[in-house]
């Protein structure tokens, strides 16, 4: 399937490795041109290397920054000739116990994980609309749909995210000059982010991080954690042609893990 996104411009945020890296790769394998953000210099450059060797017919531009402050994501803006497909994406916050945040803990939160994103949002979707295209996809957290109790300030942050962007997503001079609106919501997919979340439950619980991945896994029903692969996949259909029609959606990755039937 042709998902038309051959030759348009997309940026991806905290694209260096995890979730955003696979989603980068899949884009890029659609043949789309890529701007990707991270703080780490090194780490990114070298993303973006192997980038251009896989797929040698995109351009890819990588900007250093922290995407949570309006230096870092004007630089990436200014590097994108024009932003087709947006790709919000940011380091969760640490997991914990709300009793040892301040209220500068969940401020932080919130510039992270929903003002970003909103930020981001608010300087493309117009020029989006005015082209008659526009995908953007905010990579959330199945802790929106189903909190995890170590997950706190990121539980609040992200659903605010969530709210905010189920109406928006509605407004017909979005929708209806092509422009959508989701979120995926990633379970437990093997990355670094996981790693934490399971050290600070292995500590909770009382148990090695080994036994407590594993009681993890067989709480899965698939058996096994997700990889940034099959999740990039997932992002470059809803950022494809074919998705026009899907807006405002909550999109759970997670291989059955939550009981419920909606």
């Amino acid at each position: 399937m042709d998902l038309g996104l051959t030759g348009r411009w997309a940026l991806v945020c905290a694209a260096s490795k995890g979730l955003g890296r696979g989603c980068a790769e899949a884009l890029g394998a659609e043949g789309a041109n890529l701007v990707i953000t991270a703080r780490g210099e090194a780490t990114l450059q070298a993303t973006a290397a192997a980038l251009r060797q896989a797929y040698p017919g995109i351009e890819v531009r990588a900007v250093a920054g922290d995407i949570t402050t309006p230096e870092g994501r004007a630089a990436a803006l200014a590097a994108c000739p024009q932003v087709d497909v947006l790709i919000t994406n940011a380091g969760g916050p640490p997991p914990g116990d709300f009793r040892d945040w301040a209220r500068d803990d969940w401020i932080a939160a919130l510039d992270a994980n929903m003002l970003t994103p909103i930020e981001l949002i608010k300087a493309t979707v117009d020029a989006m609309a005015e082209r008659g295209f526009g995908r953007v996809v905010n990579i959330t957290s199945a802790a929106v749909k189903a909190p995890n109790d170590v997950l706190g300030l990121s539980n609040g942050a992200r659903t605010g995210l969530t709210g905010f962007v189920a109406g928006l997503a509605r407004q017909p001079r979005l929708a209806g000059r092509n422009v959508t609106l989701n979120n995926l919501l990633p379970g437990a997919f093997d990355t670094d982010r996981l790693a934490k979340t399971l050290a600070a439950g292995a500590v909770k619980a009382g148990l090695s991080q080994d036994a407590f991945a594993e009681r993890r896994r067989q709480g899965i029903p698939a058996q096994r954690f997700g990889t940034a692969a099959e999740f990039g996949a997932i992002c470059a259909f809803l950022c494809s042609q074919q998705a026009g029609y899907l807006t405002g959606q909550n999109l759970l990755l997670d291989g059955g893990a939550y009981p419920g039937t909606f």
